[in-house]
């Protein structure tokens, strides 16, 4: 066991739950193959880090995007389990065992992380982190049955959680000690009571009380508990502060009445050194009359209510500004409306190439459409758990189809088709768009999309086109050296006439012995260079495709041109054996 240590503080988010879908990264199916032995499963293996099975795991298989329970199954003696039954559509597929946790996907591997009926998935889990200590008074009395809480704010490649801070929490026992386990690997604050809920549900005795953070601060002077798997962090003991917290209370008027079906989410956000961080979420049911969160810090605060309607859309408020000092804060008044909605549609293009006759068609439930906001102008202290809200979708049976409860603000959009032999072409806006005046679409690919707040927006075009090619190969080095710990390989338009499409540009990070495999590409001549990365660099593949990074797609290309490696794609080909020279250093 280790005891804790300090690190450097860095920005903080908001609470979320820990929700993470892991897999380790899939070969190409062979669509023809998997088009005759699919019987509406998704079957699968689940393993620990050394490889070795783990039965009477809960593995939950769901459709993208969907919010019910999903369907259910356990793994048997060999780590195995299978789901029948299934409609073609994109699957999530997720893994429970107490005590441990999934690991996380790296999108660099698995840019996907959804799968279709006929795949076979391999999920790895790893024995969860640990803290533990204990929870006194000053006068060494244990503190009984208090809730402490361990809020994540660094995952376990130093960057803060994408869209909050995750939150783990147990009690304490009747000798002030709690034990939080299970606990993926990153860095961590842990707190002691506070931020009880006045609704008349909840009984906490510490919840009047300020947070106390350990040792036995306030949050600005909170130490920082690195968390590492299957290791047990010790003695991270907290000297309990007894000091009694403010009470915010106030109610949801105008647009989001007190009776929505579907109850209200009351969030409170706190802002520190005007950095969003920690947020804690108060559930109003049906006919309540109003929220109110005791146990709440001196502090700059937001507010914010949201309700889902009964046809999936979001009604959320405003953030509201409020600051808490030396006294309660009362008769707050918060309103919502309806959030932004996208509508388009998916367009088949189908390839004159007679070795792309016959192949698998693209379908449509398979295919999902994901919106990415542009994080770099996010305000700090925007509540980040709202970027969250707007989630992926796939296409209904005729190709339609509509991105809800998006946020104001830019963004772009992801998707990836399942079939083999089919590849993203465009993604474009019509010129009757009201986006635009041009005489030609407009390249949503290469261009933020500006969203206001209740915008419906609609004609929004993802055409996939048949012919997409393969490439299969090795980074090959000089005898004596040795390839970097992360190698990607990009792939580079050589026409002059796409050097400015987005689409055009890929990037995959090569397995430890410097193979790689790329799908879904283009047809067309690429040239083709390796580059070495330093920890930080994450999700190549998105960030070469932002609108906004087109100095990196001109370094690259410049690289790539002067490295002189080409390849041409033939529409449907699957080139095999490609060897790529890379000598270490350059």
């Amino acid at each position: 066991m280790k005891q804790y240590r300090d690190i450097f503080p860095a920005a903080l988010m908001l609470i979320v739950i820990f929700s993470v879908i892991s897999t380790r990264a899939q070969s190409p199916v062979d669509e023809n193959a998997a088009e005759r032995s699919n019987n509406g499963s998704i079957s699968g293996r689940v393993v620990n880090q050394s490889g070795q099975p783990l039965a009477n795991v809960l593995v939950t298989i769901r459709s993208y995007g969907a919010m019910g329970p999903g369907r259910t199954t356990s793994t048997d003696n060999g780590g195995n389990f299978e789901v029948t039954g299934l409609t073609p559509l994109a699957y999530m597929v997720s893994a429970l065992l107490p005590g441990y946790v999934t690991a996380p996907r790296d999108p660099d591997v698995n840019p996907i992380g959804y799968y279709r009926v006929g795949e076979a998935v391999t999920l790895e889990m790893l024995k969860g982190g640990v803290i533990t200590g204990t929870v006194k008074r000053n006068n060494g009395e244990p503190v009984v049955s208090a809730v402490v809480r361990a809020y994540m704010v660094r995952d376990y490649k130093g960057q803060p959680a994408r869209y909050g801070a995750p939150v783990r929490s147990n009690p304490t026992d009747d000798r002030g000690v709690y034990r939080i386990y299970g606990l993926p690997s990153g860095t961590y604050i842990l707190a002691a009571g506070g931020f009880g809920f006045a609704n008349g549900y909840t009984i906490d005795a510490y919840g009047d009380n300020v947070p106390t953070f350990a040792p036995s601060s306030t949050r600005d002077n909170a130490i920082e508990i690195a968390v590492n798997v299957g290791e047990e962090t010790a003695n991270v003991d907290i000297r309990y502060r007894d000091e009694p917290g403010r009470t915010v209370s106030g109610k949801v008027v105008a647009g989001l009445a007190a009776d929505q079906p579907n109850g209200i989410n009351v969030t409170l956000t706190s802002i520190l050194n005007g950095i969003s961080q920690l947020s804690y979420s108060n559930y109003q049911a049906p006919g309540s009359r109003g929220f109110a969160f005791s146990g709440v810090a001196d502090g700059d605060y937001d507010v914010i209510a949201q309700s889902y309607l009964p046809g999936g859309d979001l009604l959320l408020s405003e953030p509201r500004r409020i600051k808490v000092g030396g006294a309660d804060v009362s008769g707050i008044e918060v309103s919502a409306k309806p959030l932004a909605s996208i509508s388009g549609t998916v367009v088949l293009e189908d390839s004159k190439a007679p070795e792309c006759q016959g192949k698998r068609r693209p379908v449509f439930g398979e295919t999902v459409i994901s919106p990415w906001h542009n994080e770099k102008i996010a305000a700090k202290d925007e509540p980040q758990f709202i970027w969250g809200l707007g989630g992926p979708t796939f296409p209904d049976q005729s190709g339609r189809f509509t991105l809800r409860n998006l946020a104001a603000g830019q963004y772009r959009f992801n998707t990836r088709p399942m079939a083999k032999y089919w590849y993203l072409k465009s993604i474009s806006w019509p010129a009757s768009s009201k986006l635009t005046q041009a005489i030609q679409p407009v390249d949503a690919a290469r261009n933020w999309t500006t969203v206001r707040a209740g915008d419906r927006m609609s004609g929004l075009t993802v055409t996939l086109a048949a012919g997409a090619a393969s490439l299969r190969g090795r980074v090959e080095i000089p005898d004596g050296q040795k390839l970097p710990s992360r190698l990607f390989v990009f792939l580079v338009p050589a026409e002059r006439e796409n050097s400015e499409s987005i689409l055009r540009y890929a990037a995959i990070l090569t397995a430890d012995d410097g193979s790689f495999v790329f799908g879904n590409l283009a047809p067309g001549r690429y040239w083709i260079v390796a580059e070495a990365a330093v920890a930080t660099d994450t999700n190549m593949l998105a960030k070469l495709r932002l609108p906004d990074e087109g100095d990196f797609r001109a370094r690259l290309l410049h690289a790539a041109q002067t490295a002189n490696v080409e390849t041409e794609l033939k529409p449907c080909q699957n080139l095999t054996d490609f060897h790529l020279p890379f000598k270490v250093g350059q």
